[in-house]
């Protein structure tokens, strides 16, 4: 049974979107022997905006989405948020209370991915409205930050990452059964 399971994952892998997904874990990686902000670091980086969105379209619309495929992005979303988290923090001057607040939703996300994983045996990334807003948000970060200046940019992204990070935990620690494709708390 599970050598049939493990052949069925070994297919999923070989899909047209999680290929996609795949290179956007290499690209993230990639991005951490670059020189941050420069030409070739935004078209990687830009590259692996685009495999974010179209990895999901192209599963839809060609009837391949699965849980394993699902499971892969949220993956890939937590490795390149967190390469860049590597690359940023040491590279601008944060106040003391950006850190902080960093630090507070790191534990809520963790705290809900412990939950999630002893609730229902498995890494429970959502894909709710808000933590698409957050990845949107934060995908943003370097043109925002050009723009806006460190503090207003991470008071909005530190904003709307708390609020979907809370989410996520109250529907992680009310929901009977897991279904990473739930909108909201707000939508039924």
């Amino acid at each position: 049974m599970k050598r049939l399971t493990l052949q069925r994952e070994l297919i999923e892998i070989t899909h047209t979107p999680n290929i996609i997904t795949g290179l956007r874990i290499i690209g993230s990686a990639g991005l951490l022997f670059v020189k941050p902000l420069s030409a070739i670091f935004l078209i990687i980086y830009l590259l692996c905006g685009a495999s974010d969105v179209l990895d999901g379209y192209i599963a839809r619309k060609a009837g391949k989405a699965s849980s394993f495929g699902a499971t892969l992005d949220s993956i890939a979303d937590f490795i390149f948020f967190g390469t860049l988290l590597i690359i940023f923090i040491p590279m601008l001057q944060y106040p003391w209370w950006i850190l902080g607040w960093i630090g507070i939703i790191l534990l809520v996300r963790l705290a809900s991915l412990g939950a999630g994983f002893a609730k229902y045996h498995e890494l429970s990334f959502l894909h709710t409205y808000a933590n698409k807003a957050t990845g949107a948000a934060l995908f943003l970060f370097p043109f925002s930050y050009t723009l806006f200046g460190l503090s207003i940019t991470a008071a909005l992204i530190c904003g709307i990452a708390t609020l979907s990070a809370a989410e996520e935990l109250v529907i992680t620690l009310t929901s009977k059964e897991l279904n990473k494709d739930t909108p909201s708390i707000f939508v039924k």
